[in-house]
Formats: C-alpha cells, structure tokens, sequence
C-alpha cells in the first residue's frame, strides 16, 4: 500500500469515526435509528459536518495561503469568521423548527421524543470547533516540518552525490596530480580546500542554518578547485560584496546553480564565460549566476539539474514569499537570479 492510498484511508476512517461521535452520543439512540428524525439530532449532526468542512479548508487553504505566507492576522481573522460563519449557517438551517411546532412523540418510534434545545449554549459548539482547529492546524504544521524534513533529506542525497562523485573527485584529484607533479606550491592549498569541502558536507549538511560566511567559503573551495583544471583564468568571474555578519542560510543551497553553470558552461576547446556575484545587503541576499552554453560529453548524467529542482523545492518551503528565483534558460546562455529576504 503506498503512501497516498494510506493518507486517504486515515482521512477516510478518521471522518467516519468523527461523524459517529454525534450519532453514539445522541441520548435518543437505538439501532432502529429512529432518531435521525429528531431535530436536536439534525442540527448536532450537520455541526459535525461543517466541522468537517472546516477541517478541509483550514487545512488545504486558510494555513498555506495565509498563515505559512505570513499573513497571520488575515488568517486568524478568516478563523473567526468560519466559526461564526458555521454558526449562523447552523442556526439559520434549523430556525424555523421551534420547540412548540414539534410532536410529543416521534413519529417513527415507540418511545418518547426527548428533546435537545435548538439553542444550544455558545461554548458547546465553540469548543468543538476549537478542537477541530487544532486538529487541522497541527496536522498541517506537521505534515509541512515533514515535507521540509524530507526534501532536505533528499537534497542531502543529491548535494553527497554531486559532492562526493567520480566526476567531480576524478578532475579535481587529476588536477592534483599534475600539481605534485610540478611540485607545485598550489598543491597543499588544494589538498586543504578539497578537506574543507568534504568536511562541510558531512558535519553542516544537516544543519537548518550555518553563517552565511561559512557557505560562502565552501563555494569558494569549489571554485577555486575549479580553477585547478582552467586553462583561461580570465574567463571566470566570481565576486562577493557585503557584509556576512550576523546572517544565516539554509546549507548547500547555493551550489547546484554553480555547478550548473561549470558542467554546461566550461569547454576549453569553444568561447566559454562564467560570471558569479554575490551581493549581501541588511535587508537581502542576491547571486547571480551566468554561463555560456558549450558542448559537454555525454556521460556527464542529470545530478545538477535535480539538484536544481531540489533546491527550488527547498526555497518554497524555507523561504516561502521571502525569495525571488529566475531561471533563463536562453538559446546559447543560462541564467540564474535568485533573491532571499532577511525579514
């Protein structure tokens, strides 16, 4: 059974037994269900039933459109209103049935009609209402803490793979080897950068946040390592201006539109140009990330374009209308220009 066939059937099953509670708890009960007949039942039941629908719009709707988007004084406004909202629509359903205009005796039973005020108290229905938002509300949160949980997971995955695979540790330790072949000064620096990149993987990855600086420096590593297997320096391009202090981000987000840009945008044999910028502001943060397009070799595989789609998925979820992210994928150039907002 996978995963959206058992969603459906907890949601399915938790319904039922919801809608239940009114019908077990009626003091006019009895397996001939003669009290579906009665009007105090009636109206507690389709209390329930708008309960329900609450449930499913505070859910699907109210919590992602308002509260996760930071509108929560909207949102709290618009739960008020559904409580008296499902009030009304209750009240107004059953209005005209006054207690007077009823039989003694309900006509499709052999016992007294035991009747239920119409007008019951406020806090009947308040509090179950109350416990249905709540309900509703930590569900969702849960279920988005599970969401984020599972595409940082999988960005970990790609972010190990794209780290960690025989392409990328094949040129860097072939760039290595050149150097201490020429025994060249660079190549301690190398071996240190490389023992910087890797350790940042395996300790930090599984962070929330780390200083900006520190994800800053790991891009740095991996550029600079890069740089090992360039043969025209000049064509690469990469500043950082603003001050890192005091500022946090979310880990190894950054990276997958860096290696985009050196697996699709550096070809020693064609016109190849690279431009990275990154500019901090006390209100911002913003990368942008250009690359020509050049011919790559065919065993190159689609690690950086998932690791792209992870990441975008991971801004929705830790940035949610707190960033800005544009992909310009153009005939002979590709284009990144992503924003996040501090506050």
């Amino acid at each position: 059974m996978n995963q959206k066939t058992l969603t459906i059937l907890l949601h399915f099953f938790g319904i039922l037994a919801f809608l239940c509670i009114p019908i077990f708890s009626s003091p006019d009960f009895s397996w001939a269900f003669d009290f579906l007949h009665i009007r105090g039942f009636q109206r507690d039941f389709t209390s329930y039933v708008l309960f329900v629908l609450f449930f499913y719009v505070n859910y699907y709707q109210l919590i992602p459109r308002l509260y996760f988007t930071d509108r929560k004084k909207m949102y709290f406004l618009c739960v008020v209103l559904s409580y008296l909202a499902l009030s009304g629509i209750n009240k107004l359903l059953f209005f005209s049935f006054e207690p007077h205009h009823l039989p003694i005796h309900s006509p499709h039973s052999h016992f007294p009609f035991r009747h239920q005020p119409l007008n019951m108290p406020i806090g009947s229905d308040f509090f179950k209402f109350l416990l249905v938002f709540l309900l509703s509300f930590l569900f969702r949160i849960n279920n988005r803490l599970t969401d984020i949980y599972e595409e940082k997971l999988k960005a970990e995955v790609s972010y190990l793979k794209a780290q960690i695979n025989p392409h990328f540790l094949f040129n860097t330790l072939n760039s290595l080897y050149a150097l201490t072949i020429q025994k060249s000064d660079a190549a301690p620096d190398a071996v240190i950068k490389l023992s910087n990149m890797m350790r940042y993987v395996v300790t930090h990855s599984d962070s929330d946040r780390v200083p900006l600086q520190s994800e800053i420096d790991y891009i740095a590593d991996y550029i600079a390592l890069q740089r090992l297997r360039i043969s025209e320096p000049n064509n690469l391009i990469f500043e950082v201006t603003g001050n890192t202090s005091d500022k946090f981000i979310a880990p190894l987000l950054l990276i997958p539109f860096i290696e985009n840009a050196f697996k699709y945008g550096v070809n020693s044999e064609q016109n190849w140009h690279i431009d990275i910028r990154i500019k901090i502001t006390d209100d911002d943060f913003s990368m942008f990330v250009g690359n020509q397009k050049v011919s790559i070799p065919i065993h190159e595989d689609g690690s950086t374009e998932q690791g792209i789609e992870n990441t975008s998925k991971r801004l929705d979820l830790i940035y949610p209308n707190k960033h800005s992210l544009q992909l310009a994928d153009l005939p002979d150039r590709y284009e990144v220009d992503l924003k996040i907002h501090w506050s």
